[in-house]
């Protein structure tokens, strides 16, 4: 009988907008780490919690709180569009991200979004 991995966890290389970009996915019990990188470093961390949901809201309110690195607008706005759908996807788990990205462009989240959801652990 072979043994069970410990933590679900998926990862792939793509290149996002000519830079070479990494993407690690990994299921904890109550929380998803997801890592993108242009740098090759873990880079800002920031925690995606969905809120409560009030009654008649069909989405939860996500809030971000930069962990480690540098808190900016930008950082935020990122973390949000990249993983709040993975969030959801989830049953509204907590997601901890990883990101040290070279390109902030609409375009490259949008496919940085693709591929974390190819990603997929939850």
């Amino acid at each position: 009988m072979a043994a069970q991995p410990l933590l679900d966890s998926k990862q792939t290389v793509e290149v996002v907008r000519g830079i070479r970009t990494e993407v690690v996915c990994t299921a904890f019990a109550n929380t998803l780490l997801v890592v993108v990188t242009q740098y090759g470093k873990m880079g800002t961390l920031v925690s995606v919690e969905p809120d409560v949901v009030a009654d008649g809201m069909s989405k939860p309110l996500i809030t971000t709180k930069v962990l480690l690195g540098e808190d900016e607008p930008l950082v935020h706005i990122c973390a949000r569009h990249l993983v709040t759908s993975v969030s959801q996807e989830a049953g509204n788990k907590s997601v901890l991200l990883a990101m040290a990205l070279k390109d902030k462009s609409v375009e490259g989240i949008q496919t940085l979004q693709e591929v974390i959801r190819r990603c997929r652990v939850w």
